[in-house]
């Protein structure tokens, strides 16, 4: 199917999954830069949504179907795809993005790869090898992130925990994990479709610490104005709202994370990203304050 078009010059971008979570926050950022934004949808009916978040043009298709990919890249200057996380398949569609890319004259590609790819104990990181090996073995200006984990994945415990006064997760209340907002993520990613200093990069996203929960909670604690502490909690216990989204080779995937954060956590450096970015990264703390205030204003707003 043909893209929808509501205008027709200017830098065109590609944004797959601009519909979801993290890829949905690089739409308003490209289009803020000046940037047409086309989203890929599967379905339809998102079209509204991705409209709403700045896309003016709409190509419906699918990751695995190659001819859908070349009717949307027609066009296309630059492309930032961002699939189903733990998919089965994903290597196989990221590298199918990267050889349409090429065959349609794509120019800039930026992927929001993961941070320590080259960790084979995590499969769901090591997915991403051959996808960043066919992006250096391309004529693609490429652009490759390596976010750290991500701080929107709290805002959907946050009633939760203010609830229970408990932060919990499936791992040592003393681990230390690096973390970035994916805005900043997005900001990087949109700075690279539109900009040049960004060529042939390849940067670890990280916000400044590594904070333990004991930290968090004492965050949380203050952000709220109650009362929060660590907690502890089973894999199988903290996954079970997710056990309705993913299949079980899935939850086992993200199990390994889990595991390899118990054992040694996650490290990171905020150099690359203050310098991508020319400021200091959001941190943690402040994104917790965000999370309360927007807490604290929802009932005034819905009164």
């Amino acid at each position: 199917m043909a893209p929808t078009t509501t205008r027709t010059a200017g830098n065109r971008i590609l944004v797959v999954g601009a519909t979801g979570r993290f890829a949905g926050l690089v739409v308003p950022e490209l289009v803020g830069r000046g940037a047409i934004v086309r989203a890929l949808v599967r379905d339809q009916s998102n079209t509204g949504l991705a409209q709403s978040l700045g896309a003016a043009e709409i190509a419906v298709g699918d990751l695995r179907d190659r001819q859908s990919l070349d009717v949307a890249l027609q066009g296309i200057n630059g492309v930032f795809p961002l699939g189903p996380a733990f998919a089965p398949d994903e290597t196989a569609m990221g590298v199918a993005m990267v050889e349409a890319s090429v065959r349609a004259g794509v120019r800039k590609f930026v992927f929001s790869s993961v941070i320590q790819p080259t960790n084979t104990r995590l499969k769901n990181h090591a997915a991403k090898i051959p996808v960043e090996d066919a992006l250096y073995s391309s004529t693609l200006e490429y652009t490759i992130l390596h976010p750290a984990n991500f701080m929107q994945n709290l805002r959907s415990a946050w009633p939760a925990i203010v609830e229970h006064g408990v932060f919990s997760e499936p791992f040592p209340k003393t681990t230390r994990l690096a973390r970035v907002d994916y805005r900043d993520v997005a900001e990087v990613a949109a700075i690279a479709l539109t900009e040049d200093r960004l060529a042939y990069a390849t940067l670890e996203l990280c916000a400044d610490g590594r904070h333990n929960r004991e930290e968090i909670a004492a965050m949380m604690a203050s952000a709220s104005g109650h009362p929060i502490e660590a907690g502890e909690i089973s894999f199988h216990d903290w996954a079970a709202p997710a056990r309705t989204k993913y299949t079980e080779q899935q939850l086992g995937l993200l199990a390994k994370v889990h595991e390899h954060y118990a054992a040694v956590g996650l490290g990171g450096n905020s150099l690359s990203l203050r310098a991508a970015l020319g400021r200091e990264p959001r941190s943690l703390r402040a994104f917790i304050e965000e999370l309360a205030t927007a807490a604290t204003a929802r009932p005034h707003l819905q009164a």
